[in-house]
C-alpha cells in the first residue's frame, strides 16, 4: 500500500507562484511513477504533470498543454518526495490538486488517471484575479 500526503496549497494572486509537495511511502520510490492531477468544481479530474524515474539525476516528465512552460514537476528519490512548482498562476488553475502514484512503466509517463492506483487527499489551490 502506498501512502501519499500533499502539502503546499493555498491562496495566491494571479501571476504568483506556489510549490506543492507530496510525501510518498509504502513502495520503492524509484520504481514508482508519480503524477499530479487537479479537479475544479463541476469538472473532471485532469492530468497536470507526471514523472518517471530513469536513473540517478534523470527523470522523464510530461505536462498538460495548459501548464507547459509554467509548471515543473520534480522528484527527490532520496527523500521519497515529488514536487510541483507552479509559476505564473492563473485563476483557471484554481482546483484541488492531487498527488498520484503507480507502478513504473518504463519509457512512458501516463496521463490517464485510471492507471494511477494510489492517491493523496488533495490540497486546495486558489488563484485570485
Amino acid at each position: 500500500q502506498v501512502q501519499l500526503v500533499e502539502s503546499g496549497g493555498g491562496l495566491v494572486q494571479a501571476g504568483g507562484s506556489l510549490r506543492l509537495s507530496c510525501a510518498a511511502s509504502g513502495r520503492p520510490f524509484s520504481s514508482t511513477d508519480m503524477g499530479w492531477f487537479r479537479q475544479a468544481p463541476g469538472k473532471e479530474r485532469e492530468f497536470v504533470a507526471g514523472s518517471s524515474w530513469i536513473s540517478w539525476g534523470a527523470s522523464m516528465t510530461t505536462y498538460a498543454d495548459s501548464v507547459k512552460g509554467r509548471f515543473a514537476i520534480s522528484r527527490d528519490n532520496a527523500k521519497n518526495m515529488v514536487y510541483l512548482q507552479m509559476n505564473s498562476l492563473k485563476p483557471e488553475d484554481t482546483a484541488v490538486y492531487y498527488c498520484a502514484a503507480k507502478v513504473r512503466t518504463i519509457g512512458v509517463v501516463s496521463r490517464d488517471r485510471d492507471e494511477y492506483d494510489y492517491w493523496g487527499q488533495g490540497t486546495q489551490v486558489t488563484v485570485s484575479a
